[in-house]
């Protein structure tokens, strides 16, 4: 039989909500090794759909041979 709302600790989780299913840890390992996010300002992000095309601009940058320092 199912708790109730009003008997549950959690009240934002619903009923609907299942975690029976559920792997305690699945990922942990994973995060423990560290994630490569980078946050990109607003009016660069605005120019890149997707992580595709900043993957695509950043190797071609690679590509180029280094500017000399002045």
């Amino acid at each position: 039989m199912k708790k109730s709302m009003a008997s549950r600790k959690d009240r934002d989780l619903l009923d609907e909500y299942d975690f029976s299913g559920g792997v305690r840890g699945k990922y942990a390992q994973r995060y423990k090794e560290g994630t490569n996010i980078v946050r990109l300002d607003e009016d660069v992000a605005e120019m890149f759909p997707n992580s595709e095309k900043v993957n695509e601009a950043l190797r071609s940058l690679i590509k180029q041979p280094p500017q000399p320092q002045n």
